[in-house]
């Protein structure tokens, strides 16, 4: 068993977007997820996002995951640190966090891993995170260290951005070079939507149900009515996720939204491979008819 951490918390596959992410690129002139949703929204094409869990199984093996996973179409590469009580997660991510903490990964480690990734790749990268990492590890020290290393945005999951404003230290990504990705899930009463996109940055990441993170049979009826409800009141794209596991799917909701997020589905093939050679391939494999859905969807 890994070690709990106790601590109370605040409650593409286009040739030329490929191109403009591959390696030896100098960093973009304002944020890498700013460039990309810019040259996206002209082509009328969604952002195909991609969740895995950083040190499933090694870190090592995410960085290599990461490549591949570009080479597959994916436009932005969400990274999860992990935690031991990701209480917004199914146990498909419960489970890779365990295994990734089991296997020795750390905040610091993720940092590494970032630059590792940098060393060949621009694709944007959102670090997920729960307070409590992002707290023991210091707000202003993690959001430097971040930027340093060569991440884009982050989402705290279990920060409500009503708490985030009522503190400072928590606040400091605007303005660091980290953009502020926030989550708006089906339950957000309209007098909070505004709210949370008058803070949005990068993306605004809507989930598509209620509950934790998690494969469906099929997508929820009203996505396309909350994500003109959003999108009424903000700029900011809109990516929709939670639950999407197939190029059908994928389709369906890249016709509603400007980015698609799959991340149980790919962390459960993580899982059922383990850290074989042919890991990051077979993951490529996985995800490229998705992805391949997502590009031919036209706004």
């Amino acid at each position: 068993m890994y070690q709990k951490v106790v601590l109370k918390a605040i409650w593409p596959f286009d040739p030329y977007l490929s191109s403009m992410n591959s390696q030896n690129l100098p960093n973009p002139s304002t944020n890498r997820i700013d460039d990309l949703f810019a040259r996206l929204k002209p082509l009328g094409r969604p952002a195909m996002i991609a969740y895995v869990t950083g040190g499933d199984p090694t870190l090592a093996a995410t960085a290599k995951i990461a490549i591949s996973l570009e080479k597959a179409g994916v436009d932005i590469l969400e990274l999860g640190i992990p935690f031991s009580d990701p209480l917004a997660d199914g146990a498909t991510i419960q489970d890779a966090s365990g295994r990734a903490l089991a296997a020795g990964a750390s905040v610091h480690g993720i940092m590494e891993l970032i630059r590792e990734i940098r060393k060949t790749s621009q694709i944007p990268i959102v670090l997920f995170a729960y307070l409590n990492p992002v707290y023991i590890y210091g707000f202003d020290r993690f959001q430097a260290d971040a930027v340093a290393a060569g991440a884009d945005g982050l989402l705290l999951l279990d920060l409500p951005p009503q708490e985030a404003a009522r503190n400072a230290e928590l606040s400091k990504a605007h303005g660091t070079g980290l953009k502020s990705i926030r989550l708006i899930a089906p339950t957000t009463p309209p007098e909070r939507l505004k709210e949370i996109t008058d803070t949005a940055e990068g993306f605004i990441y809507y989930v598509s149900r209620e509950g934790v993170t998690g494969e469906q049979a099929s997508l929820s009826t009203d996505i396309a009515e909350r994500v003109a409800a959003i999108r009424a009141l903000t700029k900011v794209p809109v990516a929709v996720g939670f639950g999407i596991s197939n190029p059908e799917q994928a389709a369906t909701v890249a016709s509603l939204a400007d980015g698609v997020v799959v991340g149980s589905a790919i962390v459960r093939k993580i899982g059922e491979y383990g850290d074989i050679p042919e890991l990051a391939d077979k993951l490529a494999d996985f995800v490229r008819p998705i992805a391949e859905a997502v590009h031919g969807t036209k706004h």
